[in-house]
């Protein structure tokens, strides 16, 4: 399969890599499918994510998919956070082959469960 050079360098630059300690909201999800994993940690102030970190498990667009999300939620508040869409994540990344889209849904998916866990 062939991917875009940022897809490559989200997978072998990872951005925001790890988990946060005492963390004020948490996001883990697996997919049925393929069994990629990815959890979103954050720490959060004034409604803003002051910090993110992901741990992910997967493909390369997997990977590449969380480090992209993970880089642009930092510093966003939730509604910024909510507003992105699946499209624009992908388009971050230079496009995904069809056969790859999975991952995108993965990390959107992740992203709503995220904020969700934040608004609590």
């Amino acid at each position: 399969m062939v991917y875009s050079h940022q897809v490559l360098d989200h997978f072998e630059h990872p951005r925001n890599p790890g988990t946060v300690s005492s963390p004020d909201a948490v996001a883990q999800l697996e997919n049925p499918v393929c069994g990629d994993i990815l959890k979103l940690t954050a720490r959060i102030s004034q409604g803003r994510f002051t910090e993110i970190k992901f741990l992910a498990k997967g493909c390369v667009p997997a990977m590449a998919c969380a480090s992209a999300l993970a880089e642009f939620l930092e510093g966003k508040t939730f509604a910024e956070a909510s507003a992105l869409k699946r499209e624009e994540l992908v388009g971050k990344l230079g496009g995904l082959p069809e056969a790859s889209t999975h991952a995108s849904h993965l990390a959107m998916d992740a992203l709503t469960a995220l904020v969700r866990s934040a608004a609590k």
